[in-house]
């Protein structure tokens, strides 16, 4: 085959613009720190890095639920700390007040105490976390317990579940029938009124009642404690989680700079080269000649 001075010429331009592209391709690996910047540089690259990114992104929303699990369990742990504390006092002013030494205006002071005390277990019972009322279940719009003498309880005990994983859902509320019930409005309401003098009340039977609440409300803050040990394991392995995909994400996408800076050095030599030869090749014409 005849080699002319074009076909030369020609294949020095194509394999020097190839060179520029190579350089140019090093150069925006070392300018973005990725391996690609448009899925056709490396579609493999791109195929997966959509699926590691897809699998982030869950890890990531599935954190952002554990903080949510945290924040409903948070609250309702001091919501039934500040009831026990509240239901404590009242079991200590009816020991006193079923003692027969208090006079019937000391009684009536009792009674007003334990009137504030009970207003502040319908305020804890209707405790908001960022506008939703954590101790009516699913039904988070509406205040579980209505004001009144007795209060009147009107709880949701559908459990509300939040999804920590792919398939599996924690239980972000507790039972309300174990903490806030009617029984426990009822029985502080007898006894307020039982020292008011309003009504006859047996403050032994309600004193009963009123332990009954309180071993029911120690049982379900021992459940709660369960849950929360659950979601803190469940927060390491999904911080653990988190970590692999990152990595997974970062080798697959993320440049290796030091080999990128060693291969651009090498194709600018390459490329110098292939200039100086093209200089040689390119210049003597036949037109040089006639001369």
């Amino acid at each position: 085959m005849r080699v002319t001075q074009s076909m030369l010429a020609g294949n020095s331009l194509r394999n020097i613009s190839e060179s520029y592209r190579r350089m140019g391709q090093y150069q925006d690996q070392l300018s973005t720190g990725k391996k690609i910047t448009k899925p056709s540089d490396d579609p493999v690259v791109a195929m997966k890095g959509m699926f590691y990114r897809s699998n982030l992104t869950e890890v990531e929303q599935y954190k952002r639920n554990l903080s949510e699990l945290y924040l409903w369990m948070e609250n309702s742990e001091a919501g039934i700390e500040q009831a026990n504390s509240g239901l404590q006092r009242v079991r200590e002013l009816v020991i006193q007040g079923k003692n027969g030494t208090l006079s019937p205006s000391d009684k009536q002071a009792v009674a007003r105490e334990i009137e504030q005390i009970k207003s502040d277990l319908v305020q804890v019972a209707n405790t908001q976390v960022s506008g939703r009322y954590i101790y009516n279940g699913t039904d988070v719009t509406n205040a579980p317990i209505k004001d009144g003498n007795p209060p009147t309880v009107e709880a949701n005990l559908e459990p509300y579940m939040v999804e920590v994983s792919r398939g599996v859902s924690l239980r972000a509320n507790i039972n309300s029938s174990n903490v806030f019930s009617q029984d426990l409005f009822d029985t502080i309401h007898k006894i307020q009124t039982g020292l008011d003098g309003t009504t006859t009340e047996d403050f032994d039977t309600l004193l009963e009642d009123l332990d009954n609440v309180m071993d029911n409300m120690s049982g379900e803050r021992s459940e709660l404690g369960a849950r929360y040990n659950r979601l803190e394991m469940i927060d390491d392995r999904i911080a653990q989680q988190e970590v692999m995909a990152n990595r997974v994400l970062s080798d697959n996408e993320d440049a290796d700079i030091e080999r990128v800076i060693t291969d651009l050095k090498t194709q600018e030599s390459v490329h110098r080269a292939a200039l100086s030869v093209s200089a040689r090749i390119i210049q003597p014409t036949l037109m040089d000649f006639l001369r």
